[in-house]
């Protein structure tokens, strides 16, 4: 075989391992029993040492080198490039560290839920001083020409983005929301519903059938922290949760679908390659997020979820609905905010996980830390840790660096949005029917077919013709501090 053949044959199979690690993990928060969790932490460090061999092998080396210089079409010079960037970051980490840091993400995740549940942080407390130390770690193997141990971890999740650009992003948005909060609460309080399950899970069913969810392709599930996971394009699982007296569940449900459609969407010529994923958090999460807060949320698409509910045996107002769903209300959790707040959410996140990693914020210090950021940033006082700082499982998995990419999300989400608009015209009619062809199809030519082809920020220019701004989300913000 030539070059390029040994290094796509190597690409496919990195990418079946992912497949297999998410199957894994996906079954472990899903449908795995408690006891399994030892012997589940083993397997994944089993794989990820596999999976680390494969990807830092010498021989990718040397077939990229034999590359250079070569004249490769599409997309086999895009796959020859992000192949040398990830082989590069991937040599710097140790198997050994690979490995351990795999295993401390499932060990961390079961200690996490158990201390979650129990509402004890201090049994939580070594697993996460293990994840942070590992953080630093592998931190120290990636940094480089003067970058903090936080900004390569960002490198992770949004490849080329730099902790002052998002310390600076981020206080823009703290500083413009913090008027409109204030507004907010005295003009557009949230309304409390008194939801059913059992009419919510018929909604959601019903309006994920819409979407184009079947059992042919989909799995829709439960878990304690809704998320996505997906094995192929024809094998999307979405979670999601239930409780009687709010409406989260129709919300996080949307949320998770737009995960699962921006892989579902990639240019089917990238399957099983380096480029056919989402290229980053951020625009992943910007893409839960158009379908959370621009569809969901849509005052019209809201008249279509109140008859789904009427259906389901539960009557409500479409404009009573609507303000379960936008009214402001500063509280302790994240998943359930109101999109007015929800950054602010993240910005106390990323102020603290960076604070970790770099060594100014020790791990006995955190659930001090979370409360005042709350008091702070959101006039919030935290009744307990389960609804503080235990409250996300991120810190549990390892995942440091991922935060930030929430409220980016939601940034370049609203800056979608108004660009499609621009560019469709009116949506209306077709949110009130439950007709969203369209937007999947516009989302799927401009943002999805690139799979990681383009990096966030070239993604966002390409698609809207601007660098990331916060004005749009001020934009689609401020009418719900006035509703």
């Amino acid at each position: 075989m030539s070059p390029l053949e040994k290094l796509r044959e190597r690409m496919a199979e990195l990418s079946d391992l992912a497949s297999v690690e998410m199957l894994l993990s996906w079954d472990q928060l899903v449908m795995m029993p408690e006891h399994g969790a030892g012997a589940r932490a083993q397997q994944l460090g089993t794989l990820a040492r596999l999976t680390h061999e494969r990807a830092t092998a010498p021989e990718i080396g040397a077939w990229l080198q034999e590359l250079d210089g070569a004249p490769l079409g599409e997309p086999d010079a895009d796959i020859a490039r992000i192949a040398r960037r990830d082989w590069e970051r991937a040599s710097r980490v140790p198997d050994e560290l690979a490995v351990e840091l795999a295993r401390a993400s499932a060990d961390g995740q079961e200690s996490w839920q158990a201390a979650r549940a129990r509402n004890d942080f201090a049994a939580f407390a070594p697993a996460l001083e293990r994840n942070v130390e590992l953080a630093r770690q592998r931190a120290g193997c990636l940094a480089q020409d003067g970058e903090s141990p936080y900004d390569a971890l960002l490198g992770d999740y949004d490849f080329g983005l730099r902790t002052d650009e998002v310390r600076r992003v981020f206080g823009e948005l703290a500083g413009a929301l913090e008027p409109l909060v204030a507004e907010a609460e005295r003009h557009s309080p949230r309304v409390t519903l008194e939801v059913p399950v059992a009419a919510q899970q018929a909604a959601v069913a019903s309006t994920l059938s819409r979407l184009g969810v079947d059992q042919a392709s989909w799995r829709v599930d439960i878990s304690a922290h809704p998320f996505t996971a997906w094995m192929g394009r024809e094998d999307m699982r979405l979670t999601t949760r239930y409780n009687d007296g709010n409406v989260e569940s129709l919300l996080s449900s949307l949320h998770e679908y737009g995960h699962a459609l921006y892989e579902r969407q990639t240019d089917p010529a990238l399957a099983r390659t380096n480029l056919g994923t989402g290229t980053s958090m951020s625009v992943h999460e910007s893409q839960s997020k158009l379908w959370e807060n621009h569809v969901a949320r849509n005052p019209a698409f809201v008249e279509l979820v109140a008859e789904e509910l009427a259906g389901a045996g539960f009557s409500v107002e479409p404009q009573l609905l609507y303000a379960a769903l936008v009214g402001v209300e500063p509280s302790a959790i994240r998943v359930s905010a109101d999109p007015l707040t929800y950054p602010l959410h993240i910005v106390l996140r990323f102020e603290l996980e960076s604070a970790l990693v770099n060594g100014e914020l020790a791990v006995a210090d955190l659930p001090a830390a979370w409360n005042d950021g709350m008091r702070r940033l959101l006039g919030v006082e935290v009744s307990s840790d389960a609804e503080g700082c235990l409250q996300d499982v991120h810190w549990g998995a390892g995942s440091f660096g991922y935060f930030p990419s929430y409220a980016l999300g939601c940034l370049i989400a609203a800056q979608l949005w108004e660009t499609m608009q621009a560019q469709l015209g009116s949506l209306e009619d077709e949110l009130r029917r439950g007709e969203l062809g369209r937007i999947q199809g516009w989302l799927g030519e401009h943002v999805h077919f690139y799979g990681r082809r383009l990096d966030t920020i070239p993604l966002l220019e390409q698609a809207t013709g601007r660098g990331l701004e916060i004005e749009p989300f001020l934009r689609y913000v401020a009418p719900l501090a006035e509703r």
